[in-house]
């Protein structure tokens, strides 16, 4: 799942380079952080936080076929 959200924002940024995405297990669930570069952060979200809620949603379809939860949190750099 790491690797899924890392390539889709490289994909999606400008600053490539930048993508940081940070995974920590919390009893049963699978926690995601995602860094971009500053100047990438609204393409990242998204008007209205379309894109990161899209990603959130590919996310969970892939968790519930590996059975554990897993939450995407966007954080500043």
């Amino acid at each position: 799942m790491k690797a899924l959200v890392e390539y889709v924002a490289k994909s999606l940024v400008e600053h490539p380079e930048a993508v940081r995405v940070r995974e920590m297990r919390q009893k049963d669930r699978i926690l995601l952080e995602l860094s971009v570069a500053k100047e990438d952060m609204g393409r990242v979200i998204g008007r209205s936080g379309r894109v990161a809620n899209a990603l959130r949603t590919l996310l969970r379809v892939v968790a519930e076929r590996e059975g554990c939860p897993v939450t995407l949190d966007v954080v500043e750099p």
